[in-house]
């Protein structure tokens, strides 16, 4: 069994599971999370007063860094708006775009057509492409869902949009699946803003209103898992289905020849992945199997998401 995780290992552990030596460089580390948690709390008091864009914007966000499962929450959400009449073809997610190859704002797809290539929309916008949502990333989120409006959208989902106080939405916040070590904000601490905010949330879901089922897709004889993705340790529990894994830092930028390699080298059968990075090997012609996560919302969830709708 094989890993490659360098900085990222580094920073699970630091923050999640600290040494003797990193429990002592977060004490040293203080002065400056003070320093960041102080901007932080500005930052919102100077964005008290929140813009409506006159449409109904639901926000699924997180506090710390790592994966809380944002993406698929926000997949069973636009599932959930997308199969009533009202609002079929009218659900659009917004969201960054973190490390994709373009500026500005870009429409990745709608109404089932994919509009441009992963690398100008980034591996998670092209995750929820693939599943067939309509799609817009956009560094400036008022920008894209102005656009979605302007497209016809009558709800928008805004991936990680909880920083972005000025906006009028629905904050839904995640708590991580394992609690940091450290209670503050960066560096000394996982959180990326004060955990205090949680008190801001409209709704932070427990584990009664979410049920989370994952299964492999074209699973084979010898699978190798390969990931990049923050926080891998959710993927331990596959480990045994497979003859080795590898994990590189998150949004990595995978290469056919050196996943091609991987495979040659423990004479695989397939690549086991998530749905997150099969959206960026795809097309490289390489046998893949997937992880696929799906979720289902409790009635009490899906009473709030709806009571919310409804008064706006």
């Amino acid at each position: 069994m094989l890993e490659y995780r360098g900085f990222e290992s580094f920073c699970s552990a630091y923050f999640y599971n600290p040494s003797w030596w990193q429990k002592m460089l977060s004490f040293l580390l203080l002065p400056f999370s003070l320093i960041y948690c102080l901007i932080s709390r500005l930052k919102f008091s100077f964005s008290s007063s929140q813009k409506d864009l006159g449409i109904l914007v639901f926000s699924v966000g997180n506090l710390v860094v790592g994966g809380s499962g944002k993406s698929p929450l926000c997949k069973a959400i636009y599932s959930f708006f997308d199969e009533m009449s009202e609002y079929k073809n009218a659900v659009f997610i917004v969201l960054r775009g973190y490390r994709r190859k373009s500026k500005g704002c870009v429409v990745v797809s709608q109404k089932g057509e994919i509009l441009v290539p992963c690398g100008a929309s980034g591996d998670e916008a092209m995750d929820y492409a693939i599943n067939g949502a309509n799609v817009i990333v956009s560094e400036d989120r008022e920008a894209g869902i102005l656009k979605a409006k302007e497209l016809g959208a009558k709800i928008v989902i805004l991936d990680d949009g909880f920083r972005h106080f000025g906006i009028k939405k629905f904050d839904i916040l995640l708590k991580p699946f394992s609690r940091p070590a450290c209670d503050f904000c960066l560096p000394s601490g996982a959180y990326r803003l004060p955990k205090s905010f949680y008190a801001l949330a409209d709704f932070i879901p427990d584990d009664s209103d979410i049920v989370r089922n994952s299964r492999i897709l074209y699973p084979t004889e010898r699978m190798v898992l390969v990931s990049g993705i923050a926080n891998p340790s959710r993927l331990n529990k596959h480990y045994d289905n497979c003859v080795a894994h590898y994990h590189f830092s998150d949004h990595y930028d995978f290469s056919a020849a050196e996943l091609k390699e991987i495979l040659k080298k423990h004479a695989a059968t397939s690549l086991l992945v998530t749905s997150k990075d099969y959206a960026k090997i795809k097309d490289f012609g390489i046998p893949v199997s997937v992880i696929k996560l799906e979720l289902s919302l409790s009635g009490n969830f899906k009473n709030i998401l709806l009571k919310y709708a409804k008064s706006f």
